[in-house]
């Protein structure tokens, strides 16, 4: 039997927020291909692997990330490059700003539109759920519709469930299993016609992808990483942008600001804004506290609840 041998990469899912959208770092892709994540094989001579992910990617764009988490190692067994060799890719999610030229910044919901509810569920009501229905009705067994129906409500906030922001990756799998993905196995996939839009990228970078938006959709409620993404200035409607962006829903304005107040997460800096039109607004920043407990549980943000 033919022996394989492992090729150990790291895949950045590093995020920042633009003009209230969400944002990834993307390699540009080639004629014909997808783009994908930053990636690149992992370094020896690190103290750890969290230290070769920050010098790889400041060797390579020239920044230096702020809050960095892993996410999962993937190593799907058809995932290696040929028949001789299997890739083990080792994912982290980074948070920093996007400022700099030459970067290649795209939005996170151009790869997974269901995502972003803002604007309504137009996407989901009209192309997502009626391919639900029609799998769950595919079941075998009364018992295996159920859960079908169970799992699609759930998933997708259907059926008087709640949409749950942090389900970004279960509802990614979901939608690979149906087969309504162009990466999904062969033999399910559906034709193309039937697939719900959304960019590809090479791989499994748009299951790594969702994983990192559902982790941090879910840090950003009881850790104070947001700080991380904004200036060091900023209104209280610009943080409510960003909380909004990595969500993917619109919060009620009032009820952001008064938990905020209540967190005490930021403190006035005595100046306003210039050009926002009609009357400037205050600016802020993250107090001090607040930036000391970048690793410490306990300071929040509203949690992703819209409806």
């Amino acid at each position: 039997m033919d022996e394989q041998h492992l090729v150990a990469e790291l895949v950045a899912v590093v995020v920042a927020v633009v003009a209230g959208r969400p944002t990834v770092l993307a390699v540009p892709a080639l004629p014909d291909e997808p783009a994908g994540l930053p990636a690149g094989p992992l370094q020896a001579g690190e103290s750890s692997l969290q230290a070769s992910l920050r010098s790889w990617v400041a060797s390579r764009t020239g920044r230096q990330l702020g809050y960095v988490e892993q996410l999962y190692t993937f190593a799907d067994a058809d995932r290696g490059l040929d028949d001789a060799a299997r890739r083990i890719s080792v994912s982290y999610l980074g948070l920093t700003t996007a400022d700099a030229v030459g970067e290649t910044w795209e939005d996170v919901y151009s790869f997974l539109p269901w995502e972003d509810q803002r604007r309504g569920t137009r996407l989901v009501d009209e192309v997502v759920a009626p391919q639900l229905t029609h799998w769950v009705g595919a079941a075998g067994s009364p018992e295996e519709r159920l859960a079908r129906r169970r799992r699609c409500d759930l998933t997708f906030g259907r059926g008087g469930q709640p949409w749950v922001p942090e389900l970004a990756l279960q509802r990614y799998e979901l939608l690979y299993e149906v087969g309504l993905l162009p990466e999904s196995r062969e033999p399910w996939r559906l034709p193309a016609d039937d697939l719900v839009p959304g960019e590809r990228m090479i791989g499994d970078h748009r299951r790594i992808l969702a994983t990192g938006l559902a982790r941090l959709r879910t840090k950003i409620q009881y850790r104070p990483v947001v700080f991380e993404l904004m200036a060091p200035e900023f209104t209280l409607g610009q943080l409510q942008s960003c909380v909004e962006a990595l969500a993917g829903q619109v919060l009620h304005k009032q009820n952001f600001r008064r938990l905020v107040e209540q967190q005490a997460l930021v403190e006035e800096t005595g100046a306003r804004a210039a050009g926002t039109g009609g009357r400037p607004a205050r600016l802020y920043r993250f107090r001090r506290s607040v930036l000391d407990e970048r690793q410490v549980a306990g300071t929040k943000l509203p949690a992703l609840r819209a409806r």
